[in-house]
């Protein structure tokens, strides 16, 4: 009885040494994000592969729209 549970309890603690590695293909960059995509909605404001045009949208969006103690007055 004490060996069958000795051997249940080791294939139990082994079992979690069988994990597979994850090397699934995730979403993969070729280009930088500035660069821009086909999608027609995009900031109208905005040009593809201008950097610093990017640059400044994601500033203003930042202080603008994500920043709670602008936002908040």
């Amino acid at each position: 009885m004490i060996r069958t549970a000795l051997i249940l309890s080791a294939v139990v603690t082994l079992s979690a040494c069988g994990e597979t590695p994850q090397t699934g293909t995730g979403a993969k960059r070729d280009t930088a994000a500035y660069q821009g995509t086909s999608n027609p909605f995009n900031d109208p404001g905005w040009k593809a592969g201008d950097k610093t045009a990017w640059e400044s949208h994601l500033k203003s969006r930042l202080q603008n729209g994500q920043n709670e103690y602008n936002r908040i007055k």
